[in-house]
């Protein structure tokens, strides 16, 4: 295979690490100078018990600080997650109770956790199209939604392929100059299909005069093709800041609809180019079909049929939200099923391809829902280039400060060097992550129970054992979202939820000690 017709590869992504001795990074050097510094006073003021003290609190802590886990975790940033956890259970903040004879004051099924203080808005863009406008009061934030439904990689040339990824990351490359832009996600969610589009399609489109073959085969693809489909959606949303830079005063929800009003055309058909298929703004009552789907799988059919009939569904913010849901350490029990939710911990360290991560995409008959969503933070241009040089100096300081030079902190100093220079070429820079959550239902576990498994705990196994397998196919290392799976759901759905925003601890903080 020539070297024009290979298919491209993908990779250099980094995970910064801050300079340090020993390996214990900018806070973990602090405080073993700090202590040093605490202890010499000590010991000159003749407070020895105090500085044996003071010692064996400072060794225990940079002990939590170089101790990790096989997904890179700090046995620190896991004491401080089930301590929070725990405060949580303790509280019962993990239990939620809504609409009219829940344990909620206003009597509706608003959205739980850290969407609680949401509130939903519809305006038009420059063409005329509706648009929801997502307000996060508590976070500051306002987000809009786009919806499409991607046309596949199947029986396309690759040179196609090449052009839609690169479309792609030109597109993600303008969030960076986006005014105002803070965070971004995009939303890949398998889900069963009903059939119910398709049949609306064939008998809006079925010529009474045909003939009775071509009626007859279109009869029977109308009873047999939609049986044990899938539909494939993405969802693009885009999150921003409340309050601009260039100014203090906090917009107001129409201030915030001027604004991007002519922006949402101009987004849209720049996502269309990047093989998403035609991208359009959500409306307010689509994106409220969307959540309550997404809480209650069993509500799906009803929002079918009613869309089959052409009536509105009527639904609203306030009845978007799940009747009950219970967060556990492992997993999230929400109306009529149960949620899993991972978090990518690690990048692929090796090249890849544009369909790499295919099989974790793909639909399954054991998840019936899935949702693989992809956060992005773009970072402007000019944080980026002190970024990059930063990780240069931090990545060479580690390498030279070493006892002995491993090959691990050379290949960081690599590819610090590659991205400060694709930075100065042009190329923008952008903080990513990936949730994936798998949510499997009630009817399926009675199935389950009916032959003789444990229900939700089989399932729960069977559905790990292939999100594990789609990662691995895609040289992702994740783990499961231990004590925050309320969170990360809500993080998951394409309601703009910027997790950073709702961090007790600083978020820099958090970084180092995590």
């Amino acid at each position: 295979m020539s070297e024009s017709t290979a298919p491209r590869a993908y990779g250099n992504w980094t995970r910064p690490k801050s300079a340090g001795v020993v390996g214990l990074g900018f806070t973990g050097t602090v405080i073993l100078m700090g202590s040093m510094l605490v202890l010499t006073f000590m010991m000159m003021a003749g407070q020895i018990l105090m500085a044996l003290a003071v010692l064996t609190g400072s060794v225990l802590l940079l002990a939590m600080l170089i101790t990790r886990d096989a997904s890179g975790r700090t046995m620190l940033g896991r004491t401080i997650t089930k301590a929070g956890w725990w405060q949580a259970k303790s509280a019962k903040t993990h239990l939620y109770r809504s609409g009219p004879l829940g344990r909620t004051g206003w009597g509706t099924c608003q959205l739980p956790g850290v969407a609680a203080r949401t509130s939903l808005s519809e305006w038009r863009d420059s063409l005329g199209r509706p648009f929801a406008l997502v307000e996060a009061r508590a976070a500051g934030t306002y987000t809009i939604v786009f919806a499409s439904e991607p046309e596949g990689s199947s029986l396309v040339d690759q040179e196609q392929i090449d052009a839609w990824v690169a479309q792609w990351g030109h597109w993600l490359s303008s969030l960076t100059n986006e005014p105002g832009l803070e965070s971004a996600s995009v939303t890949i969610e398998t889900a069963p299909d009903s059939g119910a589009r398709l049949r609306r399609e064939l008998r809006q489109n079925v010529d009474m005069n045909a003939p009775a073959f071509a009626k007859a085969a279109m009869e029977d693809i109308e009873l047999q093709y939609p049986s044990g489909g899938a539909s494939i959606r993405a969802y693009v949303a885009l999150t921003y800041a409340a309050t601009p830079k260039t100014a203090g005063r906090r917009r107001k929800p129409e201030d915030m609809a001027r604004f991007l009003a002519p922006r949402v055309a101009t987004l849209s058909s720049g996502l269309s180019a990047t093989g998403a298929g035609a991208a359009h703004p959500v409306a307010a009552e689509e994106l409220c079909e969307i959540v309550r789907v997404a809480y209650d799988p069993a509500a799906a059919p009803l929002i079918e049929d009613a869309h089959g009939l052409g009536e509105p569904t009527g639904l609203t913010w306030s009845d978007a939200g799940p009747a009950a849901s219970q967060a556990s350490w492992s997993n999230l029990r929400h109306d009529s099923a149960l949620s899993v939710s991972w978090m990518m911990t690690e990048a692929p360290q090796s090249p890849i391809r544009a369909q790499t991560l295919l099989r974790l995409l793909t639909p399954s008959a054991v998840i019936p829902r899935k949702r693989v969503t992809f956060l992005y933070r773009p970072i402007d241009r000019g944080r980026a280039a002190k970024i990059v040089h930063n990780d240069v100096r931090d990545a060479s300081f580690n390498l030279t400060s070493a006892q002995s030079q491993r090959a691990d902190d050379a290949l960081q100093l690599r590819k610090a060097r590659a991205t400060e220079e694709e930075e100065a070429a042009g190329a923008a820079l952008l903080q990513f992550g990936i949730l994936i959550t798998a949510t499997v239902t009630e009817e399926q576990a009675r199935a389950a129970r009916a032959e003789g498994e444990r229900g939700f705990d089989f399932l729960e196994a069977q559905a790990e054992s292939l999100v594990e397998e789609g990662s691995l196919a895609g040289h992702l290392q994740i783990r499961r979202v231990w004590g925050s799976q309320d969170a990360a759901f809500a993080a998951a759905l394409p309601i703009g939820v910027n997790l950073r925003r709702h961090l007790r601890m600083p978020a820099e903080l958090r970084d180092q000690v995590a």
